[in-house]
């Protein structure tokens, strides 16, 4: 017999938090980091079903959150500079819910933002900001359980 899901434990993404060169963002409310799989199609002789090979591998993600500074922009427009190449950090993304079975910790590594959000406004609205990028790598640092 299943035992209920626990609805207590689920994790609140209200506890999540952005973190880059030791400095907690607290302006980004929003964060996700995948990890897209493709996989080539191999025609197989004898048979009408095709295998498949794994092919490219792409990481990216985006964090979202409140404009507070132009900071994080003025950083990655060096990409626009010829003599410098494209601005490369790190990311902490942390999620701790104290009501859930455990905490974890990842590391972004390699991260290099594809967009520049420049200037964006709503009168009356409060601005918000999003940063899509790619990255090279990731780890878990810490995945903690009860």
């Amino acid at each position: 017999m299943a035992v209920p899901m626990d609805s207590t434990r689920t994790i609140n993404g209200s506890f999540g938090e952005v973190w880059s060169d030791g400095i907690w963002l607290t302006n980004f409310n929003q964060a996700e980091a995948m990890v897209d799989i493709s996989y080539l199609e191999v025609k197989r002789a004898g048979t009408r079903k095709t295998g498949n090979k794994l092919g490219p591998i792409k990481m990216s993600g985006t964090i979202t959150g409140y404009k507070v500074t132009s900071e994080l922009a003025r950083k990655v427009s060096q990409v626009l500079d010829d003599r410098k190449g494209a601005f490369v950090t790190e990311l902490i993304l942390k999620l701790n819910d104290p009501e859930a079975y455990g905490a974890e910790r990842i590391r972004i590594k390699g991260v290099q933002f594809t967009k520049i959000d420049i200037m964006k406004f709503e009168n009356g609205a409060i601005v918000e900001t999003e940063w899509p990028f790619v990255f090279d790598d990731f780890e878990y640092l810490d995945f903690i359980t009860e």
